[in-house]
């Protein structure tokens, strides 16, 4: 059967715990979308280990893929291999050969995008990580991208190269009107002969070491053969560039039926899966765009969003940035859950909310006069939206070890009605909570690959 985990919110809900932890159970783990943009931490057994391309099950010792749907900067890949070895781990890492490179170019690209756009007053700055993200989606549609099969092959690799490096550098100088130079660190992302070196060494560690494969085919054999398949989505369902808050978005589909495009595998051993979404028992934020429950009023509201902060490690796994927080936002799982088809979910950071002395849940929007139950379609509606709030009791602080041992009754009974109004409102079963950030800190109450 096959998994797929799609975060609920706008990332950074927790995925790589869930992930960490189903996969044990799953032969094989794939990335289908994202890049090194989308960090995620696993912790196992007291020791944290922060990836931003390796998929999480390679903790686990299972069979990580990139999918053909991922964007791929192969020396982050090669450096979080390296470091995982370091560790005493023995990654199992493939590359779908029909996978985006992210070349030099595309991150200097994206740095040149987005300072442009922040100092234009009709822009919009999305907050990118600069990673060439953005830029590398932009060549595969635009065909002109160069792909992990063509690193394996020195002569299609400089053909490409003198196709594409040219259109950059008149987008550089002729378009934005900055010289390249001759010796800044611009000058080898736009020199095709150090380009060509640079990248068909790199395609002979591909290949020295078998790390490329015909994803399709390749996850074809093993769901024939009775391999579970766990998909692992980046990122979150409301930065989706198709059903998110455009253009605060990423450059990808999050949500779960890019499991079979980014991958190769049907939509119907897909769709004939489990899909689990991973909600965080808040809110929070990295970059720009809408937040309506974000907790940035009064003195009193920041805060409480700088102890959510500092309790629930709320800053980028990739960037470093410090979050913006803000109270569980239903309207955006039902679109969530509407939009991926959730059979369950898992909540994570229930510990983080104990001890407060109010607990808010957004149920609903009022805008201009009518309530709304999901997300509106533009962003300039939803950030107009009023929050409708409704008060739950909150619960004291709690043994997050015991309560993980002892199961769902152990946990306080105002955090059990906080997890079950949240259920009922998305009318969605919750599979599994986290009560702290190690893998043996979830209570499970189903697992997925069992069902």
């Amino acid at each position: 059967m096959t998994l797929t985990i799609v975060g609920s919110q706008l990332g950074d809900e927790g995925k790589g715990a869930l992930v960490d932890r189903w996969g044990g159970d799953a032969d094989v783990v794939v990335r289908y979308q994202g890049g090194d943009n989308a960090g995620h931490t696993v912790v196992e057994g007291g020791a944290e280990y922060k990836l931003s391309l390796v998929p999480s099950g390679a903790v686990r010792g299972t069979v990580g893929i990139l999918g053909n749907g991922c964007v791929v900067n192969p020396k982050t890949l090669f450096t979080e291999i390296d470091d995982l070895r370091e560790r005493g781990l023995d990654p199992d890492v493939r590359v779908a050969r029909r996978a985006h490179v992210i070349m030099p170019y595309h991150r200097v690209l994206d740095g040149i995008e987005e300072e442009v756009k922040a100092d234009d007053d009709a822009g919009d700055a999305v907050g990118t990580t600069g990673r060439g993200i953005g830029p590398t989606y932009e060549d595969k549609a635009g065909r002109r991208g160069i792909r992990i099969a063509d690193l394996l092959d020195p002569d299609a690799l400089r053909e490409k190269l003198e196709y594409a490096v040219p259109q950059k550098r008149a987008l550089v100088e002729d378009v934005y009107g900055l010289e390249i130079g001759d010796d800044d660190e611009r000058a080898e992302a736009f020199d095709v002969d150090a380009l060509h070196e640079e990248f068909a060494a790199i395609g002979e560690r591909l290949a020295d070491e078998e790390m490329t494969v015909n994803c399709a085919d390749y996850l074809h054999r093993r769901s024939e053969a009775g391999d579970e398949i766990l998909f692992e989505g980046a990122q979150g369902t409301h930065i989706d560039v198709d059903h998110g808050n455009y253009p605060f978005v990423t450059s990808s589909n999050p949500t779960a039926g890019a499991a079979s495009v980014g991958s190769g595998v049907g939509v119907t051993t897909v769709g004939d899966g489990e899909v689990v979404g991973i909600v965080k028992a808040y809110l929070s934020r990295v970059g720009e765009g809408p937040l309506p429950t974000e907790l940035d009023g009064d003195a009193d509201e920041e805060a409480l969003a700088d102890d959510i902060r500092e309790k629930g490690g709320e800053f980028g796994t990739v960037t470093g940035r410090p979050r913006r927080i803000g109270w569980l936002d239903l309207p955006m799982l039902r679109h969530a859950a509407r939009v991926s088809g959730f059979t369950g979910v898992a909540v994570n950071h229930v510990d983080v909310l104990a001890g407060l002395d109010e607990l808010k849940v957004c149920t609903g929007y009022g805008l201009e006069g009518e309530e709304l139950d999901t997300v509106p379609t533009t962003t300039d509606r939803w950030e107009r939206c009023e929050p409708i709030y409704e008060t739950l009791d909150t619960w004291e602080p709690f043994d997050s070890s015991a309560v993980a041992e002892a199961g769902y009754d152990a946990l306080p009974e105002a955090a059990r009605d906080y997890l079950e109004f949240l259920a009922d409102e998305i009318d969605t079963p919750i599979y599994a909570v986290g009560v702290g950030p190690d893998r043996e800190e979830t209570v499970e109450l189903t697992n997925p690959f069992e069902e």
